[in-house]
């Protein structure tokens, strides 16, 4: 596992590269094949999420209920289900097209089309976008990657 809020990974470039460097750096095992470095990306998200998660119960002082993975990053369902493993927090997945739907339902309820407050707005996309919910399991092989993780 890398830090993907590592500098490193935000430039343009040769993702793959810097992620096996970063491991041969750190003397960890690195990817050996494509596969292996889109299954290193997905689990570094899915620690960057739990550190997210994290953060926001202790500045808030309120707990988290579960994740929302909107876009298209809602479709991955290892991406969805290493989530939920790492934060032990339900995911709820969807709508794929959120961006959208908010800018369409914003306008209609401007122009009257649509009525109600954020909440029925909410409904509204429950009511016709699919959410598929990722339950976590047990979390152990998170926790011993979350020790594994390099940073660079």
């Amino acid at each position: 596992m890398v830090d993907s809020d590592a500098p490193t990974f935000l430039p343009p470039g040769d993702t793959p590269a810097r992620i096996t460097e970063a491991g041969r750096l750190a003397e960890q095992p690195v990817p050996q094949s494509p596969a292996a470095v889109v299954r290193c990306v997905l689990g570094s998200l899915a620690l960057a999420h739990r550190r997210a998660v994290r953060q926001v119960q202790d500045l808030s002082g309120r707990q988290v209920d579960a994740v929302h993975i909107v876009g298209g990053g809602a479709r991955n369902a290892l991406r969805c289900q290493l989530t939920a493993d790492a934060c032990g927090l339900p995911v709820l997945a969807g709508p794929v097209e959120a961006t959208a739907i908010g800018n369409l339902l914003v306008q209609a309820r401007a122009a009257g089309v649509v009525g109600g407050d954020l909440a029925a707005l909410r409904g509204l996309v429950r009511q016709t976008q699919r959410i598929v919910r990722y339950e976590p399991g047990d979390g152990s092989g998170t926790a011993r990657a979350a020790e594994r993780r390099v940073g660079v």
